[in-house]
């Protein structure tokens, strides 16, 4: 027969064995919650099996999801990202599949069985608008960041447009209309490891805190070619990228204005809403934060995230310029509740336009004309600018 005492020794082992283990689960959850946050997706998003194409009839058949059913106009990527078709109207829908129209096929055919995504993105170059765009480099800390740079008819007034996670410029490409009715010269740029632009840390993202860095080098392009009075774009965490941008960029005394579409306006409030989403347990979604405030959650080099520095509700404060937020309140992946925080914090200068129905960064896909009559009502209402004249379109 054992001794009392040996089989306390066996048992308090044996608890101290589940409690590693439960910690190690815990943190291999938080971890990898983690990681996904700040790794690009590289094709992990293409989730959508397609069920259907009609070649003659401009049709294709996918799952019905919140995407899926919503109106409007929007992109279908498929085959491994080399895939791209523009699609419209619902034209049937059952319990479980959506068939949309076909507006226009870009690249490939999206036969059954591949795998596909809904995306906000519309068009694929700023030609396909009728806009003559150059290609140039932005010279970051990192390298040559490419750019499409369409000029404007107004001396000194510029608007740099910053994407959002996992995309690319061509995101932004929506919104050059309006800027460009009211004369100013675009700027579309890329950012490190967006697949375009040079690779940073790892080849993973800093949720808007190194981002900053290569807007605050496409600010300094800007200037250095004419531009005195500059509004930032930005979409999704292009959104925390710019507002970074906004605190911290060396010529930041030329930015007037910021407009965001679907932002990151604070990460705490936007891991959270992902991680309950991913069914990530509140105590786990602490030791996330815990992770990017430590550096924890890469491998090699223990470079931290300052979530605190990117809470702009936090800091409302100490901003300076008109913004205008246009935000889904049933966004469905960023949610909007800090949007309308940091209104309510500031309402001298944000104005705040909230959707409903649609979903992340599809506002303008929805309803275009209402998205649209918004900004340009916004930039024609913002203070007396200083520019002096006209130049001819290019």
């Amino acid at each position: 027969m054992r001794h009392p005492r040996h089989l306390v020794v066996i048992g308090l082992t044996s608890l101290a064995t589940a409690a590693l283990a439960l910690f190690a689960l815990c943190a291999s959850v938080s971890l990898r919650f983690a990681r996904t946050v700040v790794t690009p997706p590289r094709g992990r998003d293409l989730t959508l099996t397609v069920t259907g194409y009609d070649p003659r009839g401009g049709a294709v058949t996918l799952p019905r999801t919140a995407d899926t059913e919503l109106p409007g106009c929007y992109s279908l990527i498929f085959d491994n990202g080399r895939g791209h078709a523009r699609i419209g109207d619902i034209l049937s829908m059952t319990s479980e599949t959506v068939t949309r129209r076909i507006l226009r096929l870009d690249a490939g055919v999206p036969e059954p069985g591949m795998k596909s995504r809904i995306a906000g993105w519309f068009y694929q170059h700023p030609s396909d608008l009728g806009y003559e765009a150059e290609g140039i480099l932005i010279s970051t800390d990192l390298g040559p960041a490419p750019a499409w740079l369409i000029h404007g008819s107004t001396v000194g007034r510029w608007a740099i447009h910053v994407h959002g996670r996992g995309v690319q410029r061509a995101e932004a490409i929506r919104a050059i209309p309006p800027f460009a009715a009211e004369g100013f010269t675009n700027l579309l740029v890329s950012y490190r490891n967006d697949g375009e632009a040079p690779e940073g840390v790892r080849g993973q993202f800093g949720l808007g805190a190194t981002e900053w860095r290569d807007i605050s080098a496409a600010l300094d392009y800007a200037v250095d070619h004419g531009a005195t009075e500059v509004v930032l774009v930005g979409w999704s965490m292009g959104g925390a990228v710019v507002l970074q941008t906004l605190l911290r960029a060396r010529h930041r005394a030329v930015i007037v204005a910021v407009m965001l579409d679907s932002p990151v306006i604070d990460w705490y409030e936007t891991l959270r809403v992902l991680g309950s989403q991913s069914r990530v347990p509140s105590m786990l979604q602490r030791w996330t934060f815990s992770l990017f405030r430590t550096g924890w959650f890469r491998l090699h080099d223990r470079i931290a995230i300052d979530l605190d520095e990117l809470n702009i509700v936090a800091h409302a404060g100490r901003l300076t310029v008109p913004i205008l937020l246009l935000h889904s309140v049933d966004d469905g992946f960023v949610t909007s509740v800090p949007s309308r925080k940091l209104a309510l914090a500031r309402p001298d200068i944000v104005t705040f336009v909230p959707f409903r129905v649609a979903r992340h960064t599809k506002l303008w896909n929805y309803d275009c004309a209402r998205w649209g009559a918004e900004v340009t009502e916004w930039l024609r209402a913002l203070p007396a600018s200083g520019h002096t004249g006209t130049t001819p379109h290019r």
